[in-house]
């Protein structure tokens, strides 16, 4: 099935029939991916008395309970509400769902203790002008970004800059295969999140942050068609499912 999309009077021809997924799924026991020092997912038939909510356990249906925390156990889409006092919800503000968007890939670089993406690797990498969503594809890129145990391991992110840079070029949805865009133990400072949204400013309402993607090492830098498929949580970050289609 093929669907042609127009942005800005330019129109991008995409086949439906060729996803490509860039989440990373959810299981329910220790070998997923996890952050922010929290206990692994569970997901587990529901139990009420004598009832067990499992086919093999004699119900007539599989009746599961799940509990996660969207910011630490996979592929989630937050909003400003994230970070402030006031709440707002990503499903209220995220309202439309197929953007133009670039994949770059980036090797962080050292910076004392740390490896970080600044404005300068960003402005090198962007090829795509009047982009609405940029994916970040950082160095090295295997499969353990699937099951990593990101807690006191200090990964990348991005310098408050690159943030500030993104936001010059009018990119309204960041994408990125880290637990954060932020240091991970930087006192509550969420420099990048906060230049982002643009807090010090008037908010950026409508821009959204995907954490823990994973884009695999044959799908091409280059422009695409990103649809950001979230779950209806009224919450500040929700389990999200961005998929790329290739343009033509």
């Amino acid at each position: 099935m093929k669907a042609t999309i127009k942005h800005r009077q330019q129109e991008y021809k995409i086949d439906l029939n060729r996803p490509l997924d860039i989440s990373i799924p959810l299981k329910g026991d220790v070998s997923n991916v996890n952050a922010w020092y929290i206990d692994h997912p569970k997901i587990a038939p529901h139990t009420e008395h004598d009832f067990v909510g499992s086919v093999k356990a004699g119900a007539s249906t599989n009746f599961n309970d799940i509990w996660f925390n969207p910011h630490a156990h996979g592929t989630h889409t937050e909003c400003v509400g994230h970070i402030t006092e006031e709440f707002y919800s990503v499903n209220q503000n995220l309202n439309k769902y197929f953007f133009l968007a670039e994949v770059i890939t980036i090797a962080p670089g050292k910076v004392q203790d740390d490896f970080v993406i600044s404005k300068h690797q960003l402005d090198n990498a962007i090829k795509t002008t009047g982009l609405e969503a940029l994916v970040i594809r950082t160095l090295p890129n295997t499969t353990a970004k699937f099951s990593k145990q990101y807690s006191n391991s200090n990964p990348p992110y991005l310098l408050e800059e690159a943030a500030r840079y993104l936001v010059d070029l009018g990119v309204k949805h960041l994408l990125i295969d880290l637990p954060s865009v932020d240091k991970e133990n930087d006192n509550g400072a969420l420099l990048a999140h906060k230049a982002f949204w643009d807090t010090q400013g008037s908010l950026r309402m409508d821009a959204t942050i995907t954490e823990f993607i994973y884009v695999a090492n044959d799908i091409p830098d280059g422009t695409y068609i990103l649809n950001l498929q979230m779950a209806s949580f009224e919450n500040d970050a929700s389990p999200s499912r961005p998929v790329l289609y290739q343009t033509k």
